[in-house]
């Protein structure tokens, strides 16, 4: 449930890199569901390999958000990336196709460098203010609009890494259920042999 609410979100925001991964983990959830129903324990095996490649997954997108080590999601930023505390910033919208970001962070790299679209949540995020720029620069086109956000209880790249770890939480959770269902399965089958 809560990969189908991620994957909703990043549909909204465009994120095409995310979208695939979440739809991959959607149809091995179904095959491991089956697996454990049909007592195949290839199946569950398989759900719990991918298990260990979406976490790995999930520890990327984390470290991309809190840009840890080299991770950074800014193309080319010769400007600082944070606004300092307690003022606007302002960031062309997701529908702005310009290579040009004004103290702001653009993560293109999980759009597969398609557009210019980025966390559905820089936008919409719990208490965010956004308001449109006049006049717009010269480089915006003219069907895109030019906005500032301000006010959020929470920004953006926060609530990315808190969907990523509740990912990982659960992905633990299921990796554990997998070993043990392919355990008492295998032993089943050994003890019918006899």
């Amino acid at each position: 449930v809560s990969v189908l609410e991620r994957q909703i979100f990043d549909f909204l925001g465009y994120q095409w890199a995310p979208i695939l991964a979440n739809f991959i983990h959607i149809i091995i959830v179904i095959l491991g569901l089956f697996g454990t129903i049909q007592y195949r324990p290839r199946y569950i095996t398989g759900y719990a390999v991918w298990l260990v490649l979406w976490v790995t997954w999930n520890v990327f997108v984390i470290c991309f958000y809190l840009e840890a080590g080299d991770l950074s999601k800014c193309a080319s930023c010769t400007e600082p990336t944070r606004a300092p505390p307690g003022t606007e910033h302002t960031v062309p919208s997701p529908r702005i196709n310009s290579s040009h970001v004004f103290l702001q962070e653009t993560d293109l790299i999980l759009t597969f460098n398609i557009s210019m679209h980025r966390s559905w949540w820089m936008e919409n995020g719990p208490g965010c203010t956004v308001t449109s720029v006049t006049p717009a620069p010269d480089w915006a086109p003219e069907d895109h609009r030019y906005i500032t956000v301000s006010g959020c209880f929470l920004e953006y790249q926060y609530i990315e890494v808190a969907h990523s770890s509740l990912q990982i939480f659960l992905a633990l959770a299921g990796f554990i259920y997998a070993c043990y269902v392919v355990k008492c399965i295998t032993e089943e089958e050994d003890s019918c042999k006899y």
